[in-house]
């Protein structure tokens, strides 16, 4: 694979909110960005873990959904056109010289930047895998902890397994285009909104999809590729059919190669100033869950609240010989037209 190249102001590691916000604060000052994320889409753990969750403690909004917040960020953000780059994860971060750092993705990506900001929430996001024997021989062929094209399992016999948003929502995704779908879980109540709960009940009482309380114990198939798994009851081992295992147990959030990158740390946070919120490292700064300093809330708000003041500072990196004038978006001109508001 040949290498990508990308030069660019600002180089965001992380599509969760505090990062979408990144992206405006940065914009008012003229900074373009390009933003890098694991996962498949932006949003973070809004976006995979509760996307219909209610959030009450953004302010002027008495009550958003998760996914509601991210639209709302993508919508807020679309004048400044910032690059995303999804299903990556960045490697390597390195100085080049006095203004500029390399970075480095696991897609052969290699960007070129004067300001990095971490806003990589927790860390890296990786899935919770089942405890079934063997299954590192079923991924990528027929067993899938996320989905990008859901086309790949039409007319296909599928197990979803899980009790919560994602494996739900897949489910009713999925139910028109799958020749049939078993779904798995523990037990008879499921963690998800009240109304996509409503409607799963619905699809089994209506025998669109079967329905087994129990816990996959084993998978078979050869070459990798899955023939049928046995399911472990309260009544005795359940042997299932199927093309396809999905397993949706959630995610889990680990450092990663961020603990490779030279910066401070305590437990596994990056520590930062509060003025700037920058790492030890001058340009790159630390923003969101994944920072620490004394006081440190992990709430979103808190989070705008250090990529404003982030912003401030990068600038200066961005636009040394450059006088930053402070400017608010409710009087400024300037601001409204790169807004485009009239």
């Amino acid at each position: 694979m040949e290498k990508e190249l990308f030069e660019t102001d600002v180089v965001i590691i992380g599509a969760g909110p505090v990062g979408l916000f990144s992206v405006f604060e940065l914009g008012l000052l003229d900074m373009k960005c390009h933003v890098i994320d694991i996962l498949d889409k932006p949003g973070g753990q809004c976006a995979e873990l509760y996307p219909e969750k209610p959030i009450y403690d953004i302010p002027g909004m008495p009550s958003v959904l998760g996914s509601e917040l991210v639209d709302l960020l993508m919508k807020q953000i679309a004048p400044f056109n910032p690059t995303f780059h999804f299903s990556s994860m960045v490697q390597e971060i390195t100085k080049l010289d006095n203004v500029f750092w390399e970075i480095k993705t696991d897609h052969n990506e290699v960007f070129k930047a004067k300001v990095v900001v971490i806003a990589g929430g927790g860390g890296s996001f990786l899935p919770k895998k089942p405890p079934i024997k063997e299954i590192e021989n079923f991924e990528s062929n027929s067993v899938f902890y996320s989905i990008k094209n859901k086309e790949i399992f039409r007319d296909k016999e599928l197990a979803i397994v899980g009790g919560g948003d994602s494996a739900l929502d897949w489910v009713m995704n999925l139910e028109e285009i799958a020749k049939k779908i078993t779904l798995i879980h523990r037990r008879d109540q499921f963690r998800a909104a009240p109304d996509t709960v409503k409607k799963i009940f619905s699809l089994i009482e209506s025998k669109k999809i079967d329905f087994i309380m129990g816990q996959v114990s084993k998978l078979s198939g050869e070459g990798g590729i899955l023939e049928s798994l046995t399911c472990k009851t309260t009544e005795g081992d359940i042997e299932v059919g199927c093309d396809s295992l999905l397993p949706f147990f959630g995610l889990t959030m680990k450092l990663g190669p961020i603990a490779n990158w030279g910066l401070n740390l305590d437990e596994n946070l990056i520590m930062v100033d509060t003025e700037k919120f920058e790492t030890n490292e001058k340009g790159i700064f630390a923003i969101g869950d994944i920072n620490t300093y004394p006081g440190k809330l992990k709430l979103i708000l808190c989070g705008f609240h250090e990529a404003a003041l982030m912003s401030q500072q990068a600038f200066r990196y961005v636009y040394p010989d450059e006088k930053l004038t402070f400017q608010y978006t409710t009087s400024s001109s300037n601001l409204k037209k790169k807004l485009g508001v009239s």
